[in-house]
């Protein structure tokens, strides 16, 4: 089964919002929000790789994270290994590169909107580091 590799941030603004941005309906698990982020490539760190991502899809440069939670997801057709990043130290304005749409979500609301499954530990994670009881 393949198995992909995967730096993710939770980026997390001033005004204690935070960053997603929508999968596109040809993707997998697609129509879905997530947390920005993409594959871990051969040779490269995490951090090489969340810093990468950010910048190529939506002009942000992460400047420090803190680990939040790794996380192993089997869908069926593939697994995936996310590897989930903390970080309210960053900098540009997101502008999206790739096409896909983006926003930012008051941390408190991201119940409202639907993930991955993959996600739900993340989203246990935040409510944990936070201080929100669900």
């Amino acid at each position: 089964m393949k198995r992909v590799h995967v730096a993710v941030a939770v980026i997390v603004n001033n005004e204690q919002e935070v960053l997603l941005s929508f999968r596109a309906a040809n993707q997998h698990q697609g129509n879905l929000w997530e947390f920005p982020g993409g594959k871990v490539e051969v040779g490269e760190t995490v951090q090489q790789a969340l810093t990468r991502e950010l910048l190529e899809e939506l002009a942000v440069e992460v400047r420090s994270a803190e680990p939040l939670i790794e996380i192993s997801h089997d869908y069926g057709d593939k697994t995936v290994l996310l590897d989930v990043w903390w970080s309210e130290d960053f900098s540009g304005e997101p502008h999206a590169n790739e096409g896909q749409p983006w926003k930012w979500v008051p941390l408190h609301t991201l119940s409202d909107y639907e993930f991955p499954a993959a996600n739900a530990p993340i989203l246990e994670a935040i409510n944990r580091r936070v201080g929100f009881v669900g």
